[in-house]
């Protein structure tokens, strides 16, 4: 298929910085632009082609926001979406659906420092992570303060805690982590950023296609890094935590392709594509070479001196291109 030239409103130094975007002067240049270049609607095409976009908010994406993936270069996040924004450019009329993923926090969930406080009452470092062992040994306890607020009981709560880390390392997750307040609900680092809001817009007009905003993250009481399903399904009592969505399998059995990017490689986006597979291998493994996934337009989280996940991040690849997923750059001839 052939690729279009990228808009001049377009700036690269731009895709960094918040800003508003001007929705009634793009979607005057965006009709302009399909009639210009023979677009058509999304619904007339032969092929059914989506883009899974994980995460791309400021939160993550925006340097000196709270959870910025730099990567190891330090300014990751900022050039995957240049070349993001580039990607849905040059493929206006080859993308039929764009899906964004946005994950929506509150002060009050297990990863984030209010859940927990140490025998001092002062509550855990962000990064730091809590393990099975640490609850068992009063090291953390579930925040008491918080129990009246979910209606349980406070000896309760900490045996939640402690079924939730038990599980994650009977199921080889990472530990429970706790991060710096993020993505949170009604805040602007929520938002997505601007310059791929911009290009989504854009596509939403020129091809006559609504695009899909994924909520995820806003269970209380368990991580959820994957768009498909949080960390724990349940806690100690069988009550239901969160749930495994069955949307994506089943949107990805009726197109074509579908091309995934987004923020954080070794995080959302490695578990987003860990529980497709698993989706795929229990219905038809065949639906792997559907996949196709952005490498240049994802990095791992890394905090120097802190933490780095990008071997963690690498493997995972390794072992999504096994399965049969096609790692691939913004710049191949995909689609």
């Amino acid at each position: 298929m052939n690729t279009l030239p990228i808009p001049s409103f377009f700036d690269p130094t731009r895709v960094g910085e918040i800003w508003k975007v001007d929705y009634a002067a793009r979607a005057d240049q965006a009709r302009d632009w399909a009639l210009q270049n023979n677009l058509t609607p999304a619904s007339a095409s032969k092929d059914r082609i989506s883009l899974l976009l994980v995460d791309a908010q400021n939160t993550f994406c925006i340097p000196n926001f709270e959870l910025f993936v730099g990567g190891r270069s330090g300014h990751g996040a900022v050039d995957d979406n240049i070349r993001l924004c580039e990607f849905i450019y040059r493929n206006l009329g080859n993308i039929t659906h764009i899906i964004a993923t946005m994950d929506t926090h509150t002060s009050q969930q297990i990863f984030h420092p209010i859940f927990f406080v140490d025998r001092k009452g002062d509550h855990p470092a962000p990064y730091t992570d809590i393990h099975s062992v640490d609850l068992r040994e009063g090291k953390w306890t579930f925040n008491p303060n918080l129990a009246p607020h979910f209606n349980i009981a406070p000896e309760y709560g900490q045996q939640m805690m402690v079924h939730y880390a038990e599980t994650l390392e009977h199921r080889g997750k990472y530990a429970l982590t706790i991060w710096p307040y993020h993505a949170m609900l009604g805040g602007i680092g929520h938002a997505l950023v601007p310059a791929l809001e911009e290009a989504i817009f854009f596509h939403s007009i020129s091809r006559i296609a609504q695009p899909d905003f994924e909520i995820k993250g806003d269970k209380p009481f368990t991580e959820n890094y994957s768009v498909i399903g949080p960390e724990v399904l349940t806690g100690p009592m069988g009550e239901t935590l969160g749930t495994h969505d069955p949307k994506f399998i089943q949107h990805l059995q009726g197109i074509d392709k579908l091309i995934i990017a987004g923020q954080a490689k070794s995080h959302c986006v490695a578990w987003t594509v860990s529980d497709l597979l698993e989706d795929i291998q229990a219905i038809d493994p065949s639906l792997t070479g559907k996949v196709y996934l952005l490498e240049d337009c994802t990095s791992p989280v890394v905090v120097p001196g802190v933490v780095d996940h990008t071997d963690a991040a690498n493997a995972a690849y390794e072992r999504f291109a096994k399965a049969g997923m096609k790692i691939v750059k913004s710049t191949d001839e995909l689609i």
